[in-house]
């Protein structure tokens, strides 16, 4: 089961995860932040959105196979253990502001998942939204996303780009045995994540690039309540890419060039991964 590229997609997918990380919840400068979510007080078990397979589907064909393991599982890693590993991938500086350790395993095998799903809940992201606010750029088509904005996306870029592949592949080979188990845990069993991963990561690649202003709209709201300035809700003004899963929407907010270079990266490991 210990095929090192696997590793380095299930990150990838992360941190991709992390750079778009926000809602359309967005508050605008001068607006005091609504309260985070309420701490878990360990490992966040998440839900699968759609049905566990059924006794028929007990027996999947496995897409892209992973080698027998090596040795036998290891038991589930400390959450020192874990953050000491992500400290040499990340550097601790990067660990302290930007990687969540604890739940680790659990919340980045659910995120993973539900990349390729309508949402991706907040309270499973494996990385640290990041940091400011967001802001929209008014023009004579409507608002559109501030190009200032995609600025916010610039640490964790580079905290990608700098992850060292060898370290990468040794931590893969450690902790492989607890992606998949986490995985089967979330409601699949007999399923391989690998396959979920190169799934996910084809839907990445697949998302629309935009040539111009990301237009965005306030959606329309049912009831007497409707919030306004400097608390708002948006948007896709586009019904296509407001209907894409969630994934392709995160890469869309973080604008073109964020796009592009995340987009890169996966296609290095793409090719490592399933050739």
């Amino acid at each position: 089961m210990n095929n090192p590229a696997r590793w380095l997609a299930i990150t990838i997918a992360a941190t991709v995860l992390g750079l778009a990380g926000w809602n359309w919840r967005l508050w605008w400068p001068g607006a005091a932040a609504p309260p985070p979510p309420a701490a878990a007080s360990g490992p966040v078990a998440a839900v699968p959105q759609v049905p566990p397979p059924t006794a028929a589907a007990s027996q999947p064909v496995i897409r892209h196979p992973i080698g027998a393991a090596s040795a036998p599982p290891l038991p589930e890693p400390a959450p020192s253990t874990i953050a000491t590993a992500l400290a040499a991938l990340f550097g601790n500086e990067a660990l302290a502001t930007l990687v969540r350790s604890e739940g680790f395993v659990a919340n980045l095998v659910a995120t993973v998942d539900n990349l390729g799903r309508e949402k991706a809940p907040a309270r499973l992201w494996p990385l640290v939204p990041p940091a400011g606010r967001f802001g929209t750029r008014g023009g004579e088509g409507g608002e559109a996303i501030a190009p200032e904005n995609f600025a916010r996306y610039a640490r964790h870029l580079a905290a990608l780009e700098k992850i060292d592949a060898g370290r990468l592949v040794a931590l893969y080979k450690r902790l492989y045995p607890q992606f998949q188990q986490a995985y089967e845990d979330l409601g699949y069993p007999g399923r391989h994540f690998n396959d979920r991963v190169v799934e996910v990561i084809d839907l990445l690649l697949a998302t629309p690039e935009p040539n111009g202003p990301i237009a965005v709209r306030q959606p329309p709201i049912q009831g007497p309540i409707r919030p306004e300035r400097p608390w708002l809700l948006y948007e896709f003004a586009d019904p296509a890419w407001q209907a894409l899963p969630a994934g392709q929407q995160l890469l869309l907010r973080m604008g073109p060039d964020n796009e592009r270079r995340v987009k890169a990266k996966l296609r290095e490991l793409r090719r490592r991964l399933a050739p």
